[in-house]
C-alpha cells in the first residue's frame, strides 16, 4: 500500500473517531480523547513506519498527537449543534492528512536533503500555533488552580517547542543546548500563564496571547538554529508581540 493511501486512511479513521466520541457520555469524554490520541500515534507509526527509528525521528509523532488532543478538548467546548461541529471535523480531517505529509517529509529529511523541507517547516509552524491555541484554550477554560495551570502550560509548550525546534536540524539525537533552550522557552510560557492568572482577560484573549508568545519564541529559536537571527528578524517578532500585548490590554475589562 502506498504512503498516500495510508495517509488518507489515517485521516478518515481519526475523523470517524471524532464522530464516535460525540455519542459518548460526558463523564467518559477525557478517556475517549485519550484513546483517540493513542490511536493517532498508532496510525501515524503505521503510516510513517519506513522512516521512523529508535531515535529523534519519533519526534514527528508529537505534533499529530497534540493536534488530536487539542481538537478533542476543543470539540467538547463547542455547542452540540451539527453546524458548529461539521466545520471542525472537516478541518481536523484535512489537518491530519496535512500533518501526515509534513511528518513524512521530516522523516525523509532526517536522512537526506529534499526540496520540500522548507515548505514542510512552514506548515508545521502554522499547525504548531493552531495546536497551541487549542490546548491553551482548553487549559484556561478549566479554570484550575495556579500551579496546575502553569504546569499544564509548561508541559504543552515544552512539547510544542521540542518538536518545533527539532524540525530545523532534524538530527537523530538531542543535545544539552537543545534541551536547555526548550526548557527555558517552556518556563517563559509558564511564567506568562501565571501572570495571566491574575489578569482579568477572557479565555480566548489569554489563549491568543500565550500562542503569540509561542510564535515569538519558536520563530526566534528556529531562526537561531538556521543561523538567520538578524536584528530585523528580532524586531519583527518583538513588534508583533507588542501589538498583541497592547490589544490584550485594551480588550481587558478593568474594574473592581
Amino acid at each position: 500500500m502506498s504512503k498516500r493511501k495510508k495517509f488518507i486512511i489515517t485521516s478518515v479513521l481519526l475523523s470517524l473517531g471524532f464522530i464516535g466520541i460525540s455519542y459518548i457520555e460526558n463523564q467518559y469524554r477525557f478517556v475517549s480523547i485519550g484513546i483517540l490520541s493513542l490511536l493517532t500515534i498508532i496510525l501515524f507509526i503505521w503510516s510513517l513506519w519506513e522512516g521512523l527509528g529508535k531515535n529523534m525521528t519519533l519526534t514527528t509523532l508529537l505534533l499529530p498527537l497534540l493536534f488530536t488532543l487539542g481538537v478533542g478538548l476543543f470539540w467538547f467546548l463547542l455547542p452540540a449543534s451539527i453546524y458548529a461541529r461539521i466545520p471542525v471535523l472537516l478541518f481536523y480531517g484535512f489537518g491530519v492528512y496535512t500533518l501526515c505529509l509534513t511528518a513524512n517529509i521530516y522523516t525523509v529529511g532526517a536522512i537526506r536533503t529534499i526540496a520540500l523541507l522548507r515548505a514542510a517547516r512552514g506548515v508545521g509552524f502554522v499547525f504548531s500555533l493552531i495546536t497551541s491555541f487549542l490546548l491553551f484554550d482548553a487549559i484556561l477554560s478549566l479554570r484550575t488552580n495556579l500551579l496546575t495551570t502553569a504546569a499544564a502550560a509548561a508541559l504543552v509548550s515544552f512539547l510544542i517547542f521540542f518538536q518545533g525546534l527539532w524540525t530545523i536540524p532534524l538530527t537523530k539525537s538531542t543535545s544539552k543546548t537543545f534541551m536547555m533552550t526548550t526548557s527555558i522557552f517552556s518556563l517563559i510560557i509558564a511564567q506568562i500563564a501565571i501572570s495571566l492568572y491574575f489578569w482579568p482577560v477572557t479565555v480566548v484573549v489569554g489563549s491568543l496571547f500565550l500562542t503569540v508568545a509561542v510564535y515569538m519564541l519558536l520563530g526566534l529559536g528556529q531562526a537561531e538554529l538556521e543561523e538567520r537571527l538578524f536584528p530585523q528578524t528580532v524586531r519583527e517578532y518583538l513588534f508583533v508581540g507588542l501589538l498583541v500585548f497592547i490589544g490584550m490590554f485594551i480588550a481587558t475589562t478593568w474594574g473592581a
